[in-house]
């Protein structure tokens, strides 16, 4: 099994803005790979990819050297500024770093919901696909329009799309994400993550069936072959332990074939992350 959606962070170490606001409290303390170890054996996790949780390049530098030591996480989604002049030295130079896999930046946070068409971006993303990368989209469904867009100029860009693009479980709201989500899957360069659906849910009152509507939807317009299981751990805890988001992802995906939840549960991120290529842990021991 991969767990294809995970962080790790300090605070006491590095300021994480998003992070602001008593409700964060309860993760607001260091996640280490002795924690990550612990959760995954526990849950029978063998490999893991670990995500960029701001935009830094020497986050980027200490999760590549993190992953060179640690057998379990298998690749890392780093952060870039997209838009460097030598971003093409940038990324070549990452990658000798470590088992560099992806790239991420959090769109979500950017006031412009077309902030991923403007041309120094694209332009950025497309250097990215060049070096063998994956893009993870971090957006919320007004964002949607423009990654798939960007899908559509970019068809040769592997597109990860997060946590579902976020939809408002704990509202019940249903468009316009559903339908964002719906058109971005017609762009068959990207894929979706189920993961971070718990924290899009009410924290302390969710159940499955809260989610099932939501991922029966991904479900339809991705299908199996084109989802990733995700923990979103350490963030998840404010809802839920590893152990329940698990258990919950085994559960969403019961009507699948055993053939179809392998393909969720770890071939899938072995294909877009290029894990056997470059990160897969049984290559370093």
């Amino acid at each position: 099994m991969i767990d294809a959606h995970h962080h790790l962070w300090d605070p006491s170490r590095r300021e994480y803005p998003w992070m602001a606001g008593e409700a964060l409290d309860p993760i607001r303390r260091p996640y280490t790979v002795d924690d990550l170890r612990a959760v995954t054996k526990a849950a029978g996790v063998h490999a893991t990819v670990l995500v960029q949780t701001v935009s830094s390049d020497e986050e980027t530098a200490e999760f590549l050297a993190t992953a060179v030591a640690e057998p379990v996480i298998a690749g890392v989604v780093g952060w870039v500024d997209l838009a460097a002049p030598d971003l093409v030295d940038r990324l070549a130079a990452l990658r000798e770093q470590g088992p560099l896999v992806g790239i991420r930046h959090q769109v979500e946070t950017e006031p412009d919901e077309d902030w991923l068409l403007r041309p120094g971006i694209v332009a950025g993303l497309s250097a990215v696909s060049a070096a063998g990368l994956a893009y993870d989209l971090l957006v919320r469904p007004p964002q949607l329009a423009a990654a798939s867009e960007v899908a559509l100029r970019l068809p040769e860009l592997r597109l990860v799309l997060d946590h579902a693009a976020k939809p408002p479980i704990a509202s019940g709201e249903w468009e316009p994400w559903a339908a964002g989500v719906a058109a971005l899957a017609t762009r068959e360069n990207v894929v979706c993550k189920l993961s971070g659906l718990v924290t899009e849910a009410d924290w302390s009152g969710w159940e499955v069936g809260h989610l099932r509507r939501y991922v029966d939807h991904v479900l339809d317009v991705f299908g199996p072959e084109r989802l990733l299981f995700g923990s979103d751990w350490p963030v998840c805890e404010l809802a839920a332990s590893y152990e329940l988001v698990l258990d919950a992802a085994v559960a969403l995906t019961g009507s699948l074939s055993d053939a179809e939840r392998l393909g969720v549960f770890e071939h899938n991120a072995r294909r877009v992350y290029g894990l056997d290529a470059g990160g897969d842990t049984s290559s370093r021991g």
